[in-house]
């Protein structure tokens, strides 16, 4: 496989990154259990096995790629001229910290570090800048994803039930950079 490249978006790689399966296929997902009593709330996850492999839909939809793409920073996977992947993420959320909202790779290149990578631009980035801590939501269904951010050393450290349109759990994971 040709060298990939990490740069800033730009305009000419939104068509195309728009046009990337933002799906992902899942055998696990991460089930709340919410006890609520007078003076304590519990909350559990659990992964759970689902019976059978089922493909998610991205929380934000591809179409909305091109009228968003400018209101925080994004970095494109580049192999050649060809944008093969992208990662969102924002500087304004919590003092000090960067806070990945998306990535997404070409379904043709998952699992070969793409993602990885990405992040690891991201917190090169976000060094340079002199910040600590770096944050990822991730969809509560998306298995892959949890599963790379817990293998880059981010633990968890809470969630939202009503952070997505798609009434999907955000979780949230970090760790110091």
């Amino acid at each position: 496989m040709a060298e990939i490249e990490i740069r800033n978006t730009i305009s000419t790689d939104i068509a195309r990154l728009s046009q990337l399966d933002h799906s992902i296929d899942t055998d696990y997902v991460w089930q709340l259990d919410l006890h609520r009593e007078i003076a304590q709330v519990d909350s559990i996850f659990r992964e759970v096995r689902l019976p059978r492999t089922i493909q998610i839909p991205h929380v934000r939809t591809a179409e909305q790629l091109p009228d968003e793409w400018h209101q925080s920073p994004m970095m494109s996977a580049m192999l050649g001229s060809e944008p093969v992947g992208y990662i969102r993420f924002r500087d304004d959320m919590v003092p000090h910290a960067v806070w990945i909202t998306d990535i997404v790779v070409g379904r043709n290149l998952r699992r070969k570090g793409l993602g990885r990578k990405l992040i690891a631009a991201v917190e090169a980035w976000a060094i340079q800048r002199g910040f600590k801590r770096s944050i990822g939501e991730v969809q509560s269904k998306n298995h892959p994803a949890i599963r790379l951010i817990q293998k880059l050393g981010y633990e968890f450290c809470g969630y939202n039930d009503q952070y997505y349109t798609t009434r999907d759990i955000a979780l949230f994971f970090a760790r110091l950079i």
